[in-house]
């Protein structure tokens, strides 16, 4: 028994989880040390605004990504095993049509910025600083596009040190702004938005800077973007996006001010474990693209479970922790948290696992509409739950609504992998 532990730590799989785990964590707390020191040097006027700004910024990152993510996951690592030179034409060609659709969205929000910041932001952030926010979208978009490369290639190790690097920079250039009390918001956006993007680019680029002379020289084949796997898989992250935010805005849409604060900050202790599942999820996602045959695919199933189980078990963890714990972090003013963080515990033991069927219904038998239909399910049953529910038992309905609407996805795709699994070759 205990050999067998050793042997499965000492999978590459093991060491790419720990090590992407490690670094994504790393991240987590330069962004907490980030806020910490910022709300000490900022009014609440200011900081209000840079979270505002910020918030546009990576939301519209993520939307932007038109799907493209998944798209490499479930297509580079076969290339890079066959070792053709098409995995240049297919990275130039999903960059190009990627910041094409991109560019045109932000020269839309160039132009309209300080109108809707005018009618619904409500910022009154000077237009330099919007443009800025509005341009560190197209380099948060390189930034992800590139770490997405690199994890679906397992150069796990290389892009956590060049992202934490950047993070290293970013933290002397902002102790810098506060020394001689040049810090703004707008600065603020720059160097996380714009200039952190382009230390990682340089990194990258000075040590495969043979790389990039190769993929200038290669083509752009419009079928190498993938338009029906990547708007499909678009679609429905986008609705599985807003649908887990429905709960906080059917709450607020009610009424309970009090209690969208006790439940957001559940929601931010929920989802901080959620990064161990992005960082196994990345490592699993290229080995279940490779996998062609029921063995290869058992293989990963049975494997991935294991890895899923550390989530899990922080989940029950966090399920069996005290609330004096809680109170500690938080204080008895937020007391109610406490108890929310406890009841969303089941849905997400419920997601961690579900993230399992995903990784073969998106990369091994690349049918992203399976992800749509479940993700339609979610959405509807998040929304109308919550819609009927909160007037009826409060705060304690989001909670409740979870749990059978994230049931609705992962049966989806469980049944998905049943099927597909029993078509596999063995």
């Amino acid at each position: 028994m205990k050999q067998k532990l050793l042997d499965f730590m000492n999978r590459p799989s093991s060491r790419d989880v720990l090590i992407n785990t490690a670094g994504n964590y790393l991240n987590v707390t330069f962004t907490a040390f980030f806020a910490l020191v910022l709300v000490r040097i900022m009014t609440p006027a200011q900081y209000g605004v840079l979270s505002v700004l910020l918030g546009i910024a990576y939301v519209l990152a993520n939307i932007l990504d038109f799907g493209v993510t998944a798209a490499i996951y479930s297509t580079l690592p076969n290339l890079l095993e066959a070792k053709t030179e098409r995995v240049y034409r297919f990275i130039k060609t999903t960059f190009s049509f990627q910041s094409l659709f991109s560019f045109i969205i932000i020269l839309i929000l160039l132009s309209t910025f300080p109108y809707l910041d005018r009618i619904f932001f409500k910022t009154d952030a000077p237009r330099w600083v919007l443009y800025i926010t509005a341009i560190s979208v197209l380099f948060l978009i390189w930034q992800n596009f590139t770490l997405n490369i690199l994890f679906a290639s397992k150069k796990f190790l290389k892009a956590n040190i060049y992202n934490n690097i950047q993070n290293v920079i970013k933290t002397v250039i902002l102790l810098f702004l506060i020394y001689t009390q040049t810090i703004t918001v707008g600065a603020v956006i720059f160097v996380f938005g714009i200039l952190g993007p382009i230390i990682f680019f340089l990194l990258l680029f000075l040590e495969r800077r043979d790389l990039v002379f190769v993929l200038a020289k290669s083509e752009i084949k419009r079928e190498e973007f993938r338009f029906g796997y990547t708007l499909t898989y678009f679609f429905a992250t986008q609705l599985f996006n807003l649908g887990g935010r429905m709960d906080l805005f059917l709450l607020s849409f009610f009424g309970l001010k009090n209690d969208v604060g006790y439940y957001g900050l559940a929601q931010k202790i929920i989802l901080t474990i959620i990064t161990t599942v992005v960082s196994i999820t990345q490592v699993l996602s290229p080995s279940f693209a490779k996998a062609k045959t029921k063995k290869e695919v058992l293989y990963e199933l049975k494997h991935g479970f294991y890895y899923l189980l550390l989530p899990a078990g922080l989940y029950a963890l966090l399920l069996l922790t005290p609330n004096q714990v809680f109170y500690l972090f938080f204080t008895e003013r937020f007391a109610p948290t406490a108890t929310l963080a406890k009841m969303l515990v089941p849905a997400f033991i419920i997601f961690t696992l579900g993230s399992l069927p995903l990784q073969f219904v998106l990369y091994t038998i690349k049918r992203p509409v399976f992800v749509l239909y479940g993700n339609i399910a979610y959405f509807l049953i998040m929304t109308v739950g919550c819609y009927l529910l909160i007037p009826q038992l409060g705060v304690k309905a989001p909670p409740l609504v979870n749990i059978f609407a994230i049931l609705a996805p992962v049966a989806v795709l469980s049944l998905t992998t049943y099927y597909g699994y029993k078509k596999l070759p063995a």
